[in-house]
């Protein structure tokens, strides 16, 4: 089986990756790729976001199954033009990708659904979105959300009024966020801890692929400005069997069910939740794989992955449950000065020259080679992965492995994965 993924960032080098450790693969392409994605696969310059460069890529090279990573890719209507020529392909059409492409959309397709999620207005206007973070709609803390993609900034948080009308302008009057900004989402702000839930879906059915739990604040113990993710553990200590039935029947089948009308949803689930003492609720959809979520989820599916992805494409999903291996799997980001703002680029990278041991992977995000150097490209650069039975050896072998990489201004968390064997959380015994 040939195999091309779409896109170029840390997600993509772990499906490149995973992909590439399957006996049926006899190929793996990417597009446009990076310089560590190149170590597992062949890189080709095509934009992520170029549909018929990617289909061109596809015809030519003789491609079996295309996996997309980035939304941007499916906003773009990607899946849309693959399925109407016949080439299999794992991602959702265009209308189906607005889940994740529109906070709007996304909150009345709940709404339509009957989908347990949080309070909610949508305001079109600066002074509509004042008025409801005034606090008598909601209280405080608030969130406010742009209604469109922003790079992982468009959620603010908001303790106060003061710091909720602040987010309101900085959308809508500063346009910080573009045409992304110009509607807003205001909502209740949901109380409990966060997982991350992950599945595969052939459009009828969908197989849960694992858990995991992001850490979206730039420093340690959740402070700071949110990022796109500075690491991440698998699985969830809290995502018991019941609980995941739970999901499984009241958020993900019904997203499925309410989909199969607009050609069917085949693709990568990412439902982000809080855990509410009311049960599970929905804090938003991704229509594709989380990073660095994918880093973590990835290492412990075990089978063949190739496989199960195009029996999703192409519809057919076996029956039964993905074989997830034991133990855990731990990834710390290492970014870029500056980072979530404006961040260095262009900076020598080192360290990476020894190969890592089994169960230890690094994968690139923010990388380019310059002259046979090695560099940071700004952003997120680099996720360190490691594997062990316990959530605590793993994450001792990964931070043994971040000790090893340098690069001026580096930034990372020192906590990542300590919260997993924290005897102050408990999985909720509130499930419907």
């Amino acid at each position: 089986m040939k195999v091309l993924v779409v896109g170029g960032g840390g997600r993509e080098h772990a499906l490149a990756w995973r992909l590439s450790l399957d006996p049926e693969v006899t190929r793996v392409v990417c597009a446009p790729g990076n310089p560590g994605i190149s170590q597992v696969a062949e890189c080709v310059a095509v934009a992520a976001t170029d549909p018929d460069g990617m289909l061109a890529l596809v015809k030519r090279e003789g491609i079996d199954l295309t996996v997309v990573g980035p939304e941007a890719a499916l906003e773009r209507g990607m899946a849309d033009l693959f399925r109407a020529q016949g080439h299999p392909i794992l991602g959702p059409p265009k209308r189906a990708a607005a889940l994740e492409t529109s906070k709007v959309f996304s909150k009345h397709f709940m709404a339509m659904a009957s989908i347990p999620t949080a309070r909610y207005v949508v305001c079109d206007t600066a002074d509509a979105a004042l008025a409801a973070v005034s606090g008598d709609q909601f209280g405080f803390p608030v969130v406010v959300k742009a209604d469109g993609l922003a790079g992982g900034k468009g959620v603010v948080v908001a303790v106060d009024r003061l710091e909720a009308e602040a987010a309101v302008r900085t959308a809508m009057v500063d346009r910080a966020f573009g045409a992304a900004g110009a509607t807003l989402v205001i909502e209740e702000c949901l109380t409990g801890p966060e997982v991350s839930f992950f599945v595969l879906a052939d459009g009828q059915r969908a197989i849960a692929l694992g858990s995991a739990e992001d850490h979206k604040r730039i420093f340690d113990g959740d402070r700071g400005p949110n990022t796109g993710g500075m690491g991440a553990f698998a699985p969830s200590p809290l995502m018991t069997p019941a609980l995941e039935t739970t999901v499984m029947r009241t958020i993900v089948q019904p997203v499925i069910d309410q989909l199969h009308a607009d050609g069917g949803y085949r693709g990568f689930l990412y439902v982000s939740l809080m855990l509410t003492p009311d049960g599970p609720k929905v804090i938003e959809f991704n229509v594709r794989f989380g990073d660095p979520e994918a880093q973590v989820v990835l290492p412990l599916i075990e089978g063949r992955f190739a496989e199960l992805l195009l029996a999703a494409a192409e519809g057919r999903l076996p029956a039964g449950d993905v074989h997830i291996s034991e133990g855990a799997a731990v990834g710390v980001v290492l970014a870029s000065a500056g980072y979530p703002g404006r961040s260095a680029a262009a900076v020598p990278i080192y360290g990476l020259e020894t190969p890592q041991p089994a169960g230890v992977m690094i994968f690139h995000a923010g990388t380019a080679r310059q002259a046979g150097q090695l560099m940071t490209a700004g952003g997120r650069v680099l996720t360190v992965v490691a594997q062990g039975p316990t959530h605590a050896s793993a994450m001792e072998r990964a931070y043994a492995v971040v000790s090893e990489v340098q690069f001026e201004g580096m930034q990372f968390r020192r906590d990542i994965g300590s919260k997993a064997d924290d005897a102050n959380r408990r999985p909720p015994t509130t499930e419907r």
